[in-house]
């Protein structure tokens, strides 16, 4: 399966920062489409590679946004963070995945940075619970079973949190978080 996961998902003060976020992606090969409604049948939208942009100022146009968001479309989304619907657009993204906040340019992959410098990468709370299970010893399955959540969703978090920190297998994605997490959280053969 060779899907694309790592769907953008921006939340912008100004129509100007969505126009920079939105030229880069241009860039990049993403199709940009005004408004959040998908009318298309197919469920999920990953692959197409999909950036849906526009101004959020009330909960059902929220409400479209996240769901194109859960379907695997790109987002970037004009909002004011600071009122409510705002922070509630922040807030329900940031259960899908990582959400950018600003027009800044995303972190470059650990590979393209010099050595010693790696970024520190955000993850959402289900993937650190994933990726610690993994790290512990637990399969895929087994992780998503004890963090309840379905195998298709945990296999989605645990694409995202490789496209984070730049790298092609999970395993990578497990050694690179105990690497982010510090000294002492290598797993050690023998009990603990």
């Amino acid at each position: 399966m060779n899907r694309q996961t790592d769907a953008p998902r921006h939340v912008v003060a100004t129509t100007s920062d969505a126009d920079t976020v939105l030229r880069r992606y241009a860039r990049d090969g993403w199709s940009l489409r005004e408004g959040f409604a998908l009318p298309d049948p197919a469920w999920d939208v990953s692959g197409d590679r999909l950036v849906l942009h526009g101004r959020i100022g009330d909960h059902d146009t929220l409400q479209l946004a996240v769901l194109a968001a859960a379907r695997g479309a790109g987002i970037v989304a004009v909002c004011d963070t600071t009122t409510p619907v705002g922070r509630a657009l922040v807030d329900d993204l940031s259960r899908l995945g990582p959400v950018q906040t600003g027009a800044a340019a995303p972190v470059p992959a650990p590979a393209a940075l010099a050595d010693g410098d790696a970024p520190v990468v955000q993850l959402v709370a289900e993937q650190r619970a994933l990726l610690d299970r993994l790290a512990a010893g637990d399969t895929i399955a087994a992780a998503a079973a004890a963090e309840f959540l379905s195998l298709r969703t945990a296999n989605r978090r645990i694409a995202e949190a490789r496209a984070l920190f730049g790298v092609r297998t999970t395993r990578e994605a497990v050694l690179a978080y105990l690497r982010q997490r510090g000294p002492g959280s290598l797993p050690t053969s023998g009990t603990s």
